[in-house]
């Protein structure tokens, strides 16, 4: 309860309103671009975000069409990069999740990281969902770092980051997951761009 009376706590649950489309931390979640003033930093195209959002909408279709109640998968797609995570029951199902939404219309590749074990339970699950909230106000908090430029997924302790950022921004961004509360290990799933191509990201000022 301690948490809860936390000044943090504010800064927390704005940061989940302003980027809960990104999430993907419940069964078959939809993750999404957040759409603000800061659009912008996410680095992609417009164009980019609604494929995005087209892939996770289909791919969890189709996963729960094939594969039921029976699995807890969260699908995640940055710039067509497709993460799936999550708990299945078999070999069998967790290779038939990669190759149905590998399937799926424009699709880039797949990052499977289910793993075969039973559906973790609700209070696994809102660890999780504590430890992405702890992540992101700290990837805000951080001067050096845009926060829209990253997408957050935490699956059992583990968070992943997706997005387009520099070599400089990814290490800057990964000490600041290592060191959040919860987190036992950082998968980087990003795409390394120059710093020339993040100054021709970034919007001018308007005069």
């Amino acid at each position: 309860m301690k948490l809860l009376t936390h000044p943090i706590l504010h800064k927390c649950v704005l940061i989940t309103c302003l980027t809960a489309s990104l999430s993907a931390c419940a069964p078959m979640m939809i993750g999404g671009a957040v759409m603000s003033s800061l659009v912008a930093a996410d680095r992609r195209t417009s164009g980019a975000q609604l494929e995005d959002e087209s892939i996770e909408l289909r791919a969890a279709s189709r996963l729960r069409e094939n594969l039921g109640e029976r699995v807890h998968i969260n699908v995640a797609s940055y710039n067509r990069q497709v993460l799936l995570t999550g708990e299945v029951p078999s070999a069998q199902d967790r290779v038939l999740a990669e190759q149905l939404t590998a399937k799926v219309e424009n699709v880039r590749s797949t990052v499977n990281e289910l793993a075969v074990l039973g559906n973790t339970n609700l209070t696994q699950r809102a660890s999780d969902v504590l430890v992405t909230t702890r992540v992101r106000a700290g990837l805000v908090d951080a001067k050096d770092l845009f926060a829209n430029a990253f997408k957050v997924v935490t699956e059992r302790g583990t968070t992943y980051l997706m997005g387009r950022v520099t070599q400089r921004e990814a290490n800057s961004a990964t000490d600041v997951v290592r060191t959040t509360q919860g987190v036992q290990k950082v998968v980087r799933l990003l795409e390394i761009i120059s710093e020339d191509e993040l100054k021709a990201l970034t919007p001018k000022p308007a005069p």
